[in-house]
């Protein structure tokens, strides 16, 4: 198995070029079954967040090129996507999909939605057919390995999560939150996280709509408590904003619901009272322009990085702790799939052994005619025993080999029994997304214009 793993994030892509190649929900099976059928590929899946859209494949060979897949599919110039593209291959991008699924390479380091996400575009490439046993085993691990960092690490002790962050920022902004109207736009997760924590800070009027208002009740009533969110039809949704003195909105529309002359309305009704937007949508869902109005402050998701620096600080000890863990974890992957890699050669060594038994046994049939069905049965587990016992060592002794990369104690191995051995994997040692060469960018660029 030859795995990439291609994407941009919040660290190498302004949120401006993030929203254009980001995929909604309802269109991430097809565009993963689009990528599946690349030449070369076997198996695929696609992360797509607010922070980061990444690719991960199980490919032929390590010299397959996935690069053009996302500058082709949005129709983006491949000399403009190509600087903010980072790409891991084999056992860096195994380390790089556990780091993600245990929020150490979030915006808001330890927030515990992204696990979550991976698993939700896990889930659609299982249903959409793109995901079998090659990536299988590689996402289970890398969940297993989000939860132990959870379990085991004061990473995650205290709630934090983009909607958190939103909601900080909304206090510092005011001060205190009593007496202030709050409309959560979006009924999805991040709204319903936003809501608790506003609940949490004080807020004494929280505003709710969604464009399926079933959706939108139903959070409401999961909130309960002596706040309970007031939904507001979608149809209502430009009226209601100019009730709030902070909009938090976070759908999947594909264009900004609230434009420029939107905030103009909203500032005659309010009698110039100032109006503060959070939009942590990816596209957004706030034109950009309104930030010019006076009396009208706008804050998108990128802005938000300066309060999750500070819970950053907060978790930098139990970070490293998280990043040994992830680092144990990821070798442990690579040595189960050492071993799995040698399976055809235990497969083929217990054949050889089972060749040999069974020609000795024919060897030997005219001697046991006259034995009964139950001393026939006997010889064959005698037989089966001894022969299972002396490969027992070699067994153990090719694992073994295999567990610490001994690519000669199983070339020889081989060559003692006759056997074809496998080709030693290659391990790729690439850490983090790091600024392209002026060379390697050159190359990437060129390889995205052939694919285009």
């Amino acid at each position: 198995m030859n795995l990439i793993l291609l994407g941009i994030n919040h660290k190498t892509a302004p949120i401006e070029l993030r929203e254009r190649v980001a995929i909604p929900r309802d269109h991430l099976a097809e565009v993963t079954r689009q990528l599946a059928t690349t030449s070369g590929v076997h198996e695929a899946m696609i992360l797509s967040t607010c922070n980061r859209v990444e690719i991960l494949a199980s490919t032929d060979s390590p010299d397959v090129s996935i690069d053009g897949f996302l500058a082709s599919h949005f129709a983006i110039d491949p000399a403009e996507l190509a600087p903010h593209i980072y790409q891991f291959h084999d056992l860096a991008a195994v380390r790089h999909l556990f780091r993600v699924a245990a929020s150490l390479d979030s915006m808001v380091i330890g927030e515990s939605q992204i696990l979550g996400q991976v698993k939700d575009a896990y889930t659609v490439g299982r249903e959409a057919g793109t995901i079998s046993a090659e990536l299988d085993p590689l996402l289970q691990s890398a969940f297993a390995a989000a939860k132990k960092v959870r379990s085991e690490t004061e990473i995650g002790s205290t709630t934090v999560s983009i909607a958190s962050v939103a909601v900080d920022l909304a206090r510092k902004i005011f001060g205190s939150l009593q007496g202030k109207t709050i409309f959560l736009v979006g009924a999805g997760k991040m709204s319903e996280l936003a809501a608790r924590h506003l609940i949490a800070q004080g807020a004494s009027s929280i505003l709710l709509t969604n464009r399926t208002q079933s959706r939108a009740e139903a959070v409401a009533a999961r909130l309960g408590g002596s706040i309970r969110p007031r939904v507001v039809p979608w149809e209502e949704l430009h009226q209601a904003a100019s009730q709030a003195d902070i909009v938090i909105t976070s759908t999947g529309a594909p264009h900004p619901i609230f434009t420029r002359e939107h905030a103009q309305s909203f500032l005659q009704k309010r009698r110039n009272r100032p109006m503060f937007f959070i939009d942590i949508a990816v596209p957004r869902d706030v034109d950009s322009s309104i930030n010019r109005i006076e009396g009208i402050f706008l804050y998108d998701i990128d802005d938000l990085q300066s309060v999750a620096a500070a819970h950053l600080a907060e978790r930098t000890r139990e970070a490293a702790d998280a990043e040994a863990m992830i680092a144990a974890e990821v070798e442990r992957f690579q040595q189960r799939q050492r071993t799995v890699d040698i399976a055809p050669i235990i497969v083929a060594l217990q054949q050889h052994a089972e060749q040999m038994r069974q020609a000795e046994l024919r060897r030997m049939q005219a001697r046991f005619s006259s034995i009964s069905p139950e001393q026939s049965a006997a010889i064959e587990a005698l037989c089966r025993s001894i022969i299972n016992k002396m490969l027992h060592p070699t067994l153990q002794a090719l694992k073994q080999a295999a567990r610490t990369g001994d690519s000669e104690r199983i070339a020889a191995i081989c060559a003692e029994w006759s056997l074809t051995p496998v080709e030693p994997r290659a391990a790729s040692t690439q850490a983090s997304p790091e600024p392209a060469s002026e060379d390697s960018r050159e190359a990437l660029v060129s390889s995205l214009r052939g694919r285009s």
